[in-house]
């Protein structure tokens, strides 16, 4: 039997605890789309927990979990929490990252809170994670895949290519240092 969880994008809206409640008896958890800059608090056994990245199923052996490609994968967020699961008492979970994921980038935490800051007391209240920018790029085609880690050269080129936009940005618009490619 296939079960989907999907929420009318406002959040807060218990997607995560209910997810939570069916993972026990399920095979496979997909988190399928969103990135960090939000959460759910799961109690269980090992404690209490607050995910951001990792899918519900991670409390449970005997399930696969899935980081699918619509997801905003913050990678020291990720690597982050699923030490702090750990840590706490929980098994290493079954994980799988999607190589078509994209990648939340470090100048799209810098670029969310040069904005705010910009916009001073028009700001629209952003978590500062790097979501807008993240999507953006996505959008634009310019984002980097997880499948890009994985070709050295490649991936110098076009972090090269991409700083050159980016830096005009961070110079002229946020009067900010420009970025270097290594």
């Amino acid at each position: 039997m296939v079960r989907a969880i999907v929420g009318a994008n406002w959040g807060d809206e218990g997607k995560g605890k209910l997810t939570d409640m069916l993972a026990e008896k399920s095979d496979i958890v997909v988190r399928f789309q969103g990135g960090a800059n939000a959460g759910h608090t799961i109690v269980n056994h090992y404690g209490k927990f607050a995910l951001h990245t990792l899918p519900s199923g991670v409390f449970y052996d005997h399930t696969t979990n899935i980081i699918g490609n619509g997801v905003a994968l913050n990678i020291p967020v990720f690597f982050n929490e699923l030490k702090k699961v750990t840590s706490e008492g929980v098994p290493m979970p079954k994980i799988l990252i999607s190589d078509r994921a994209q990648m939340v980038m470090p100048y799209h935490v810098l670029f969310d809170q040069y904005e705010e800051e910009r916009l001073g007391k028009a700001s629209f209240g952003s978590t500062k994670s790097g979501i807008a920018p993240f999507y953006s790029d996505k959008y634009a085609k310019i984002g980097f895949q997880v499948q890009e880690l994985f070709d050295e050269e490649a991936l110098k080129v076009k972090i090269k290519r991409v700083l050159e936009t980016k830096n005009i940005l961070l110079e002229h618009l946020y009067h900010k240092p420009p970025m270097d490619a290594d």
